[in-house]
């Protein structure tokens, strides 16, 4: 738009045209860099990697399976699951809490996890350090950044990278915006609507990947 504009400012610089067609013309906006999100191939990738430690593979199993935040998962407390439903209790931004189904390769996680941590600990915090301390959330994300870098992903992927790709995987799958909200915990649906509006690129990029010939 800019090349144009100056062109056709040229063109009527110089009396070629009258009046330049870019007049009245709003020069769009630069669009925000976009969310990074794994690849199935990628997350495996870390999720393998960490199978030897229960603690580790069960964090990355509660970010890609619920897609909290690394405040709520850092702040995860023994009583917030509820394995019978079987569901996670969140308390998110403004003390909201919300509750999150949780799947089977959660399932699995935590309760591999809680067997190994065992019940001497006083804390009530889910996900301890190796003292037997809550662990920070700088440490959570120093411990994603380690098992990205282990599985050789080049993109700078994040405990948030991690809520992306659960949100744009469901969204894929068809999960309305209202349920991703709530999953979520989102304030504002627009928020939300993001996630949805990447799903449906994702399906015009299959369609367009499986073209019959």
């Amino acid at each position: 738009m800019s090349a144009l504009r100056e062109y056709f400012r040229f063109l009527e610089g110089i009396g070629v045209i009258t009046k330049s067609p870019t007049t009245g013309i709003e020069t769009p906006k630069r669009e925000k860099n976009g969310r990074q999100v794994l690849r199935s191939d990628e997350y495996t990738k870390m999720l393998s990697l960490a199978g030897a430690n229960p603690r580790d593979y069960a964090i990355l199993q509660v970010f890609l399976q619920t897609g909290i935040r690394v405040s709520e998962l850092a702040n995860l407390k023994i009583q917030d699951i509820d394995f019978i439903k079987p569901s996670i209790t969140v308390r998110g931004k403004g003390k909201q809490e919300r509750e999150i189904a949780l799947e089977k390769k959660g399932v699995h996680a935590l309760r591999s996890y809680l067997i190994v941590r065992g019940v001497d600990s006083t804390s009530e915090r889910v996900f301890l350090n190796y003292q037997g301390e809550p662990i920070s959330e700088r440490g959570i994300r120093k411990l994603v950044v380690k098992y990205r870098k282990e599985a050789g992903i080049t993109k700078k992927a994040s405990c948030h990278t991690l809520r992306h790709t659960f949100a744009t995987y469901k969204a894929e799958k068809g999960v309305s915006a209202f349920q991703l909200q709530q999953w979520l915990g989102h304030a504002n649906l627009n928020t939300t609507q993001i996630y949805v509006h990447l799903g449906k690129q994702n399906e015009r990029k299959v369609m367009q990947d499986t073209i019959l010939v």
